[in-house]
């Protein structure tokens, strides 16, 4: 993980208040994580860090955006992203990182790593289901939307007509009505 060594911050060193740090994140930091999902990565990471006598709040702001392909047609396109996440770093007996908010490291640490963070951080702000801007607008034009399209049931009068409603439904449904 020397490639990642990027991201550590000795905050030893730094004085109390406000520090700035910026990241570009490109495909290589994900293959540090084997994570190929993303076809291009092009996000600036902009981390403000404050420092206190007691503790760190770190605040992660993300833009930018990742070319992935589309869950339906798989045709690739890039999916803007912006999301923010804020993170306090308290100091005590042992490394302690259950709570996705805080994290408490030892007393005697001089350093954090936050690409654990980022990755997190960019992945999450990725919708879950990719869909096309093309699909949602009817621009893409695409051989599997078209398959998809003739595969697709058609709802047609034929299917009305074979849908014999049990007469006791109707009974039911007038005692609906009945007041």
């Amino acid at each position: 993980m020397k490639a990642l060594k990027d991201f550590t911050i000795q905050f030893v060193g730094l004085k109390a208040g406000e520090h700035s740090f910026e990241y570009n994140i490109d495909n290589a930091f994900f293959h540090n994580f084997e994570y190929d999902e993303f076809n291009k990565v092009n996000v600036r990471v902009d981390l403000r860090l404050i420092k206190k006598s007691t503790l760190l709040e770190l605040f992660f702001d993300a833009s930018g955006c990742v070319n992935v392909n589309c869950d339906v047609t798989n045709e690739p396109y890039d999916q803007n992203i912006e999301d923010k996440f804020k993170l306090v770093v308290k100091f005590g007996s042992e490394y302690n990182d259950e709570n996705e908010d805080i994290l408490i490291i030892p007393h005697g640490e001089y350093e954090v790593n936050v690409a654990q963070y980022i990755y997190e951080l960019i992945v999450l702000a990725v919708p879950a289901k990719r869909v096309h801007p093309g699909i949602e607008d009817g621009t893409l034009k695409s051989d599997i939307l078209s398959k998809l399209e003739e595969l697709s049931p058609k709802v047609g009068e034929n299917d009305k007509k074979n849908e014999d409603i049990d007469p006791r439904w109707n009974n039911l449904k007038k005692l609906l009505t009945d007041k």
